[in-house]
């Protein structure tokens, strides 16, 4: 009940302030309801956390990236692509979770490095964006802002913090708890980050995948690095 309640109101808030459109609120209600009820509602919570964050990334520098080209939607809203992108490699270590009961909390380990991930590359293309000495990551050609592939010193501080910060705050949310293991969502969010730079250069910048579907595929992975680190440790 908490974590239906949790999503309705975030779904609705969000839609009211322009921030997502009619179906980003739908999709933001079903899969955090989804993801409250097969984690738990501290699940839920951080996905909320994260979710603030890239509104107020958004904001930051808005009419820049509008003359740039490089916003969200028309005035920085999140449509049900976005938040299915973001939000399906968290709703997959819930379900993993949900089906592999007394897994030692390696699993929500999983789903904080998933966080990780999403935060990373969120702070990377909403504030890295600005930076204007911009390289592709597989050349290191000089690249403009907002290209595909591209990294920059800012953008790369900036992730790195997004990913330690998430992690610590998402490891406690999550977990109770707080202990080494914290390390390993955050070198996933940075790994993570750089894959879908990576991606962005090779797949996403020739149009045979979309930034969703980047991102989706980055957060899976991140997801997915976790376990066998907490396995291996």
């Amino acid at each position: 009940m908490v974590s239906l309640t949790l999503s309705a109101l975030l779904g609705h808030v969000c839609y009211r302030h322009g921030l997502l459109t009619s179906g980003g609120a739908t999709a933001a209600f079903l899969m955090g309801s989804a993801i409250g009820i097969l984690g738990s509602p501290q699940w839920l919570l951080l996905l909320v956390l994260f979710a603030i964050l890239g509104f107020v990334a958004t904001r930051i520098g808005f009419y820049e990236k509008q003359d740039m080209g490089v916003q969200d939607g028309q005035h920085g809203e999140r449509g049900s692509k976005n938040i299915i992108g973001v939000a399906l490699p968290p709703l997959i270590m819930a379900i993993m979770d949900f089906a592999w009961q007394g897994n030692d909390g390696i699993m929500a380990i999983a789903y904080v490095a998933t966080i990780a991930v999403a935060a990373a590359d969120t702070a990377a293309s909403e504030l890295g964006v600005r930076d204007p000495n911009v390289w592709l990551i597989t050349t290191f050609k000089k690249v403009p802002p907002g290209t595909d592939g591209g990294v920059s010193v800012k953008g790369t501080i900036y992730s790195t913090l997004a990913a330690i910060v998430f992690s610590l705050i998402g490891f406690y949310v999550v977990l109770g708890t707080m202990d080494w293991r914290v390390l390993i969502p955050i070198l996933c969010g940075i790994i993570g980050c750089f894959a879908d730079s990576l991606i962005g250069a090779t797949l996403e910048s020739k149009g045979l995948v979309n930034k969703y579907i980047n991102n989706c595929t980055t957060g899976i992975l991140g997801g997915l690095l976790a376990i066998p680190l907490c396995l291996l440790f």
